[in-house]
């Protein structure tokens, strides 16, 4: 009799303390998503009550407000130095598009549980959350700025307050949102990290689609195993739940059942900047057209398998992060760039709905729908190996001026161990010469990026002055040095304009004045003149252009004195 009416109390305790500390979303209709200071009270309310619950401001956004970090932390023991050498760490960012808010409710109800001890206890991790990432995006709500998407009845919007995507802004750190992000990542240290989105793109079945972060980039060691062990996991134990999946459709006006590859998740991207530091990272992408109150129960749930297999996983993870880094020593090769392998691939059953063409009430063309009235199963191509187009070695250090102060904040922000050199030293560097690049036409978050750049090696002796940095390539952050200071990654502060100065020349000629200087210099530089000669024999267009030719007798000869044009001033020691 005693136990039954334990049992009793223990079911009343549990109704009574999950009813007073429903989410706003759970009092609402199904189709409504907490605001900016709802969600602040709620937080505030729940650390109040539970001991294991902190809410703490630890960044800002843009426009000035604060950016909260909500952490769940069962153990006695609460100095995350100490915590991480034996507990792993969960990391899961929210709202950072505003419109997509699925995880910010989704994630209060999980923290709810995990208080009130609905969800079991985790023995071997802890969590932490940013309630809301996008904060001023959070701010600004709206009901039609997402076009294509059902529900919620209100939302925010996915530009911060300087108007910026701020998942293209993770390497690049333009805004204050993208450093408070860094600060708290490498605050954190975490072993894995989610970060809850809603898709764009195609129509089919599927509630919950998913980016398992860029295997390759993530490394052979843990990627093979995020990619075969733990994610698989993942799903599997989300299908239990009611939620089959299928990875990312990353296709937009087109019929999904053709096959689809990977989504290269690279830096700017929030995974992309994780897995520079060894992060397992997954963006769950929930279906736009699925019901709202459907898509955050999704997110809730992939997010507790997450837990469940988290607490089992965790030895093997932070084994693996650590043996992963053993790929990256110098001397050894790295893939800067990649393309999907179109040769390798495997097959899935895929639950879409049939795509059809029919003429358009606007124009009269043929537009796509599809037809939810004849659902289908069909097994689809999935393209998800990548093959390196460049390779760069990996050096032993890299050299930075202190004169390039802004890659120094970026590399002082995310931890990355420099010395200083303590007094003017001649030493012997490879050197790059930028040979060639493209720049985007227009605009792209701010800046008007570069591709496929290109360089030329050359070694010489070079002498640094007393202050300049010294940084080894034995540590944690490797991958994030080199993805950053090679000038032909894909994300390098190259391609995004942090060393544009070295790009344009700063010293000129008067061609009237520097005519009669150049045909002095062939008349007495017999080599130059060869050269010369050779040029205009060997290349009709510039035979007929006599701007040209003045132009490279400057640039060839002494008076082109500019070593600093497209010298890319950071250095490689072999």
């Amino acid at each position: 009799m005693k136990l039954k009416y334990l049992f009793f109390f223990l079911s009343s305790s549990l109704f009574l303390a999950q009813n007073n500390f429903q989410t706003p979303f759970e009092k609402g209709n199904g189709n409504q998503t907490v605001t900016y200071d709802e969600m602040n009270s709620y937080y505030q309310s729940l650390a109040k009550n539970f001991n294991e619950i902190q809410y703490l401001k630890k960044g800002e956004d843009d426009n000035g407000k604060s950016i909260y970090v909500v952490v769940y932390n069962p153990f006695p023991e609460k100095d995350l130095n100490k915590l991480r050498k034996n507990k792993a760490i969960l990391f899961i960012n929210n709202g950072i598009h505003p419109g997509e808010p699925d995880g910010i409710d989704a994630t209060m109800m999980l923290m709810r549980d995990l208080a009130i001890k609905k969800i079991k206890t985790p023995q071997n991790f802890l969590i932490a959350a940013i309630s809301a990432y996008n904060v001023s995006g959070m701010l600004h709500r709206g009901s039609f700025s997402r076009a294509n998407q059902n529900g919620p009845e209100q939302y925010g919007f996915r530009g911060n307050a300087r108007n910026y995507d701020l998942n293209r802004d993770f390497i690049k750190a333009d805004t204050k949102n993208a450093r408070s992000f860094q600060e708290i990542y490498q605050w954190l240290k975490p072993d894995v990290f989610i970060d809850n989105h809603v898709s764009n793109g195609a129509d089919y079945q599927y509630t919950f689609t998913y980016i398992s972060t860029f295997k390759e980039r993530l490394g052979n060691v843990l990627g093979d195993y995020f990619y075969q062990n733990y994610q698989a996991k993942n799903l599997e134990d989300l299908k239990k739940l009611g939620y089959e999946s299928t990875p990312y459709v990353n296709i937009h006006g087109d019929i999904p059942e053709v096959g689809f590859a990977a989504f290269e998740d690279s830096p700017r991207y929030s995974t992309g900047y994780t897995t520079l530091f060894n992060s397992l990272g997954t963006v769950p992408e929930t279906h736009m057209l699925k019901p709202y109150k459907q898509r955050v129960d999704a997110t809730y749930k992939y997010m507790l398998v997450n837990l469940q297999n988290l607490d089992k996983e965790y030895k093997k993870i932070k084994e693996l992060r650590t043996e992963n880094l053993k790929q990256y020593q110098a001397g050894k090769q790295y893939g800067i760039r990649w393309k999907i392998d179109s040769t390798q691939f495997s097959t899935m059953d895929f639950k879409g709905y049939e795509g059809k063409y029919k003429p358009s009430n606007i124009s009269g063309k043929p537009r796509l729908f599809y037809d939810r009235n004849k659902p289908f199963t069909k097994k689809i191509k999935l393209f998800t190996t990548a093959v390196p187009t460049s390779y760069i070695t990996i050096p032993k250090y890299y050299i930075i001026p202190q004169s390039q102060y802004r890659v120094l904040e970026e590399f002082k922000r995310n931890q990355i161990q420099m010395k200083v050199i303590p007094k003017d030293s001649t030493i012997a560097v490879e050197c790059y010469k930028i040979s060639d690049f493209k720049t985007a036409k227009g605009p792209y978050e701010g800046h008007y990026t570069h591709f496929e750049t290109t360089v030329d090696k050359f070694n010489e002796n070079i002498t640094f002055s007393e202050g300049d940095y010294i940084v080894s390539t034995d540590q944690q952050g490797i991958k994030y040095i080199i993805e950053t200071l090679e000038p032909e990654a894909l994300d390098s502060f190259f391609n995004w304009n942090f060393f544009d100065g070295i790009l344009t020349q700063k010293e000129y000629y008067s061609a009237y004045i520097f005519e009669d200087t150049a045909a002095e210099l062939l008349q007495k530089d017999q080599v130059l003149k060869q050269k010369f000669e050779a040029k205009k024999a060997s290349d009709k267009k510039f035979a007929d252009d006599g701007e040209a030719q003045l132009d490279w007798i400057y640039k060839n000869s002494p008076y082109f004195e500019e070593k600093t044009f497209r010298q890319y001033p950071v250095y490689r020691i072999l």
